[in-house]
């Protein structure tokens, strides 16, 4: 049964109460192999960052949870560097056009666009928006966070820790 999990009050919606849900009912399970495209328009997939443990939020510019949470899921990114991999991957069908400028006016220091131009991962994952998955260094699933969650708490922080 998903645990409920939430965050301060104010942490990641400007004064909304954040609350995630956490699943570990598909823990061990592999990674996907859909592709995704990476920064640079090149496709990806999860196998393709094994070695260390993946934490992947799908995500888009037109959630609000989302949205709310992006600054704090960059600066877990920014302080989880060279240990664990984050990548937001937003699912908006518009691709670049939309997720572009998103990234330039936020100006983020650790996150980078990969984007899923046909929301194939959150189909696959059958995930409303947000919904963050960590992986293990092998691409085994650790657990999910379905809903918008204060990624620099000490909760996140916690959680995360699980695959050190």
């Amino acid at each position: 049964m998903p645990d409920e999990v939430s965050a301060p009050s104010g942490a990641a919606t400007g004064g909304a109460k954040a609350m995630g849900v956490l699943d570990r009912q598909h823990q061990g399970e592999a990674a996907s192999t859909l592709q995704f495209i990476d920064p640079a328009g090149k496709p990806v997939r999860l196998a393709d960052f094994a070695g260390k443990p993946v934490l992947l939020n799908l995500w888009a510019t037109w959630c609000a949870p989302c949205v709310a949470e992006m600054p704090t899921l960059d600066a877990l990114a920014a302080r989880l560097d060279g240990k664990v991999t984050v990548l937001a991957v937003s699912q908006d069908l518009e691709g670049a056009a939309k997720v572009d400028p998103f990234f330039k006016n936020a100006q983020f220091r650790a996150l980078k666009p990969y984007r899923d131009p046909q929301a194939a991962l959150s189909i696959a994952y059958q995930a409303n928006l947000p919904t963050t998955i960590l992986y293990d260094a092998s691409g085994h699933e650790v657990w999910r966070m379905l809903g918008g969650m204060d990624w620099a708490g000490p909760q996140a922080a916690a959680l995360v820790a699980e695959v050190k």
